[in-house]
């Protein structure tokens, strides 16, 4: 007799939880915020960066300024640039704009920058053809300052209990504050 009323309640425990799933206002599905202080202290500590560009000139492009573009679902980065060397004939300052998207490494948990656009890279005090030369190497800047600059890196203990559920992270969402990774059930 208790046999059979245990196993009629798990029963009806489980197709509860089954109906509730199906539910539009079910819970959802595990979530990982990064906020947006979060993700400036981190890319701060890989700046500032030194380029030198054949023998013209050198390029050092300071720590950028991220803000954050939900309708876009991507994040700007907006870095001071100092130019110097003999092609420049003094150090001009300046302002080096891109944005990018974000992807999950699984290898180390990271979240890292890609797909990066090349806004603009400008000059105050500089002569026409001297500013369209700088702004031929700004897409190369770009992907050497910023291409696959980490974010954000997860500990182990950010992902055990999704991972204790078969999950892992998967589609990154960029908000107002800050990011929100969901996560996804893992392959077999």
């Amino acid at each position: 007799m208790h046999r059979r009323f245990f196993l009629t309640a798990v029963a009806c425990l489980a197709l509860a939880g089954v109906a509730q799933a199906a539910l539009p206002d079910a819970q959802p599905q595990p979530r990982y915020t990064v906020s947006a202080e979060q993700l400036q202290q981190a890319v701060a500590q890989r700046f500032p960066k030194r380029y030198p560009v054949a023998g013209l000139f050198d390029l050092a492009v300071q720590a950028p300024r991220l803000r954050l573009l939900p309708e876009q679902n991507r994040v700007s980065a907006e870095m001071a640039v100092e130019a110097t060397g003999p092609a420049l004939g003094r150090s001009q300052t300046g302002t080096f704009d891109v944005d990018f998207a974000l992807r999950y490494e699984a290898s180390d948990r990271t979240v890292r920058a890609y797909q990066l656009r090349f806004k603009h890279l400008q000059f105050a005090g500089l002569q026409p053809a001297v500013s369209e030369l700088l702004n031929a190497y700004g897409p190369a800047l770009a992907e050497q300052s910023l291409q696959e600059v980490v974010l954000h890196q997860l500990r182990p203990q950010d992902l055990a209990l999704a991972d204790g559920m078969g999950l892992q992270p998967g589609s990154i969402t960029v908000t107002d504050k800050g990011l929100v990774i969901g996560f996804v059930v893992k392959p077999l």
